[in-house]
């Protein structure tokens, strides 16, 4: 089911909150279609040389977004990818378009208490440092859900199934609105 099927498919990005799943879905998108996975908060770090959270304690979170949305625009520009972005990235109207413009948009929509099971030992996430991991959580979905959806061309549940069998359901979205 690889290959020459699928060289016409547009780029395609998962966006949605921390926890989502997106690097681990896209993964296994990436390998269904045979394509480059990049994940933009690794890219960040790659090309910075620093993690991210130095990035926001040095630079600030205005800092780290001007970082992201060049990176953005980069990837953007480039074929045949499976772009995995930061759970922010769509704060910015730039990166909206950019995704929005140049590919396929799959919003991985995650309810908050999943997210928490699956971000609360993790120190790499600078905006759930702190008192009250939950509510910031739900605070930051309060404000970007209505940006994922605005950017997505498809919304997919992420609160059932595996991640290779999500990657398989968003293949069949796209294939079907292909046709």
């Amino acid at each position: 089911m690889q290959g020459k099927a699928f060289e016409t498919l547009p780029n395609i990005y998962l966006v949605g909150p921390m926890g989502a799943g997106k690097t681990t879905v896209g993964r296994h998108l990436a390998e269904l279609l045979g394509r480059e996975f990049i994940d933009s908060d690794h890219e960040i770090e790659r090309k910075t040389g620093a993690t991210i959270p130095w990035i926001f304690e040095k630079e600030g979170e205005s800092g780290f977004r001007a970082r992201e949305t060049n990176v953005l625009n980069d990837l953007t520009a480039r074929s045949a990818l499976v772009l995995a972005t930061g759970g922010g990235a769509v704060t910015q109207s730039e990166n909206r378009k950019f995704l929005k413009q140049r590919g396929i948009v799959v919003y991985l929509y995650t309810p908050v208490e999943l997210q928490l099971q699956r971000t609360h030992r993790d120190k790499n996430r600078p905006l759930l440092q702190v008192e009250n991991p939950e509510k910031k959580l739900r605070d930051l979905l309060t404000v970007r859900d209505p940006l994922y959806r605005e950017v997505a061309h498809f919304i997919v549940e992420t609160n059932q199934g595996a991640a290779r069998d999500l990657a398989q359901k968003i293949l069949q979205l796209i294939l079907s609105k292909q046709i």
